[in-house]
């Protein structure tokens, strides 16, 4: 399944869905090709590449992928951050630095971010859609507070993301549909545990819960579960069935089905996969669009985990750049 352009929400200037097609014509062959190969050997990294995309946005800009400097620590501290899979920023990379062999330092991180999740949902069962592309990489760093204040927690109810993800211009559809993400990947068991200790919570299904509680024993920190039990390493929309049935881990999640203004669109996904991927994939494109740096805004990273320093460093990425823009 492709999503035509003209069905995808309008498109931020300074991207494009043909962005590389000059001066790196191969990307998403290169990008896709090696993800496969990862996949053959750990289908895990999906979930692991689409959670990095979701919690690079809302800026889809690479910040996430910032090391801490002496000025203060990196995004990567902040506590939403601190259970992103450590395999996915060595993925990002990795494909960065076959990126820049076959094309120079052209193509940013934030691109290869948007791409390499576009293409877990796809090589884990799910749509396959194009993607604008010509992000730039943030020159900044954000505070713990600022990436806190942008990341709903799982504890959150379904009233509460709303609202917050209404500032952003997400409608309910959107924020069900992205919601299915969830559809593969696993959580640590501190994240839901308030549902299982110290009493079991009613609105969950009890044998659901007790086979929770002997995976997340008390006081378990480090301990994790599959997200989707009926399907957990394929993206579909099972997930939502989970909801119906009051299997969701999060109150972020099963909250979707219990209030009124969404349990409809949970409901119409859980029955019908094409609209939820059709969907989905209309509210992946408008989020990988928030906040981006495009045109001569931020930079080209030539390490993805550091921002370009010194003089020498910044002049030698804009002659690439310049090279490339040249071929057009």
């Amino acid at each position: 399944m492709t999503l035509m352009e003209a069905q995808s929400p309008p498109i931020v200037e300074g991207l494009s869905w043909d962005f590389y097609k000059t001066t790196c014509p191969n990307l998403e062959s290169i990008i896709r090709e090696e993800l496969q190969r990862v996949f053959k050997g750990d289908i895990g990294q999906a979930a692991g590449l689409l959670r990095l995309h979701f919690h690079d946005c809302f800026g889809c800009d690479a910040l996430v992928l910032l090391d801490g400097s002496a000025s203060g620590p990196g995004e990567q501290e902040a506590p939403p951050n601190l259970t992103l899979r450590p395999g996915a920023f060595r993925i990002i990379d990795d494909l960065r630095c076959r990126a820049q062999e076959e094309c120079g330092r052209i193509v940013s991180c934030a691109d290869i971010v948007a791409l390499a999740a576009r293409d877990a949902v796809y090589l884990s069962g799910g749509p396959d859609y194009n993607i604008p592309l010509g992000r730039r990489d943030s020159l900044n760093f954000a505070t713990v507070n600022e990436t806190l204040a942008i990341l709903p927690p799982p504890t959150s109810n379904a009233n509460e993301i709303l609202t917050s993800l209404a500032d952003l211009n997400f409608d309910p559809t959107d924020v069900v549909a992205l919601s299915g993400g969830h559809t593969i990947g696993i959580a640590h068991c501190i994240s839901f545990m308030r549902h299982l200790y110290p009493n079991q919570d009613p609105t969950m299904d009890k044998t659901f819960a007790n086979n929770l509680m002997e995976v997340c024993p008390p006081g378990n920190t480090t301990n994790t579960t599959v997200l989707d039990i009926r399907s957990p390493n394929v993206f579909d929309n099972k997930y939502y069935v989970d909801l119906m049935n009051r299997q969701g881990l999060f109150t972020s999640d099963q909250d979707l089905y219990t209030y009124r203004g969404t349990r409809g669109f949970v409901t119409s996904f859980a029955v019908n996969q094409t609209l939820f991927f059709e969907k989905f994939v209309f509210a992946m494109i408008k989020m990988g669009q928030l906040n981006v740096s495009t045109g001569t805004q931020g930079e080209i990273r030539g390490n993805c985990s550091a921002r370009n320093l010194g003089i020498s460093t910044t002049l030698s990425i804009l002659e690439e750049e310049q090279k490339g823009r040249s071929e057009f």
